[in-house]
């Protein structure tokens, strides 16, 4: 078999369809060849890329095994993608450079092709490394809350004045309905920074935030301290003349580890809470020299604060924007799509989504939840996300869904399984213990299996969360539906 060749690559120059050079505007994409095929196109990342590069002229074409909202948004921007099992015939003739995600693997049947034929492969985050402009560039960083804060971000920039600020971040802005936002020549671009397969030390960025670091994708780490080590590489790539901003449960290890200055929640930086109703806080924020008025949050959660308190302090403190101004921009964000994302009432009964698939997340998730509907029974449909996680994680899962009126636990969403090969866990297993536990919980089995067993459970006192960072969110048609039919019903 061929060897992929996937060493940082050199900018060549290439054409686009009809021989328009790419236009890199505010990004260094002009540095990329103008035909560039995307392997997992419908990923949360790679599908922003894909739109960012598109919008600068490239001509870009995809594949990727099924649809996804991702893909569907990134096919509305005119990108061709095919589905179904990967063959060497997918690969496009005139493909240039060919950029595969961390779900695919080096033996996939359009890889080896792309070898056999010479042409170059690289990896979604050495992708995003030679689009990054050099000087404007804010990464976030962090085990959870990075797409929340990286959107936040943007906002926080958007009145900055002079040139308009870009974004490419892991998952949808529920507005706007996109995952990435082209920077104007000399715009910032807010970047998330993913940690996964060491991804995000591909960046040097002048800014950066890390929200908080937990034991998480040992997979590739193997240990917490060398996850640990991974982020202080990362924090040592900021620029010296920059900033790095990190969250109250951030190891000190990193602030050491950091060339630029460096602002701490809890430190030089202070969140002061002024109010809360249904589980959205108002606070305001003060940093070295600089005070904001109340911010009054749109996204439910406390962890929210400290999410929306990083980026205000990013963009206050590098980007120079008024502390007013950033503050007004994170106010007015109102949620990223999978995050407490209400999926609708039918037959009186609300439905939230939620990405939560590590123990914390599924914690803070339903805190909030609690706050949120504090009069009605929880009823959770939780899909593990890889079966060494679930292991791993068993004490927390159990932990943080204690207490729920009813618990299903759909299959393990198995994504990355080429690289997932640590001992693992089942739904099985996570239902005994569920239920050793003290908890209702029964096993669901396939995602559209496991919505109607939720669906089958509830009552009109209800109130449902589907948690997950697979694929079980394709189930919110046939959830909604299926609720309103029983209910509409009497039943």
């Amino acid at each position: 078999m061929a060897h992929v060749r996937e060493s940082i690559p050199q900018p060549t120059q290439g054409t686009a369809q009809g021989g328009v050079r790419p236009q890199g505007g505010g990004l260094a994409g002009a540095g990329l060849p103008g035909r560039i095929h995307l392997l997992g196109a419908g990923g949360a990342g790679l599908s922003g890329a894909g739109r960012v590069l598109a919008a600068l002229g490239h001509r870009i074409t995809g594949h990727d095994r099924e649809a996804s909202p991702f893909a569907a948004a990134l096919s509305e921007a005119g990108v061709r993608i095919g589905f179904g099992p990967s063959a060497a015939e997918r690969l496009p003739e005139d493909a240039e450079l060919v950029v595969r995600s961390a779900a695919v693997s080096a033996e996939d049947p359009q890889v080896v092709e792309a070898c056999d034929r010479g042409i170059e492969v690289i990896k979604y985050a050495q992708l995003v490394g030679r689009m990054c402009p050099a000087g404007r560039t804010l990464a976030v960083a962090g085990t959870h809350g990075k797409t929340t804060t990286s959107w936040m971000l943007h906002g926080a920039l958007a009145n900055v004045g002079g040139p308009a600020a870009g974004a490419l971040v892991g998952g949808l802005h529920r507005d706007h309905g996109v995952n990435a936002v082209v920077p104007d020549p000399g715009g910032w671009f807010a970047v998330e920074a993913c940690e996964y397969d060491r991804s995000f030390l591909q960046l040097a960025p002048t800014g950066a935030i890390v929200t908080n670091l937990e034991a998480d994708h040992l997979d590739c780490y193997g240990s917490f301290a060398e996850l640990e080590r991974a982020f202080c590489r990362f924090v040592n790539s900021v620029d010296p003349q920059g900033l790095v901003v990190l969250g109250a449960d951030v190891p000190d290890s990193l602030a050491e580890a950091s060339r630029a200055p460096v602002l701490r929640m809890g430190i030089e930086l202070h969140a002061d809470l002024v109010g809360e109703s249904r589980g959205v806080f108002r606070f305001g924020l003060r940093g070295p020299g600089w005070a904001t008025p109340p911010v009054q949050l749109s996204a439910p959660g406390r962890f929210n604060v400290d999410n929306a308190a990083l980026a205000v302090a990013l963009a206050v403190g590098l980007a120079r924007v008024a502390p007013a101004s950033a503050a007004r921009g994170v106010s007015e964000y109102p949620g990223a799509a999978r995050r407490f994302e209400p999926w609708g009432e039918p037959g009186g009964v609300p439905i939230v989504h939620d990405y939560a698939h590590h123990p914390t997340e599924l914690r803070v998730t339903l805190e909030t939840a609690l706050r949120a509907f504090p009069r009605r029974e929880l009823h959770v449909l939780f899909q593990p996300h890889q079966a060494s996680r679930t292991a791993r994680c068993m004490d927390g899962f159990v932990e943080a869904l204690r207490g729920m009126h009813r618990v299903v636990v759909a299959d393990v969403y198995g994504a990355r399984k080429h690289i997932d090969r640590m001992e693992g866990a089942d739904a099985e297993t996570l239902v005994t213990r569920l239920r050793r536990a003290g908890v209702d919980a029964v096993v669901g089995g396939a995602p559209r299996e496991a919505a109607m067993e939720l669906c089958a459970g509830l009552t009109k006192r209800s109130a449902a969360f589907v948690l997950g960072a697979g694929d079980i969110d394709q189930v919110e048609g046939d959830l909604t539906d299926a609720v309103a039919l029983r209910f509409a019903e009497g039943r």
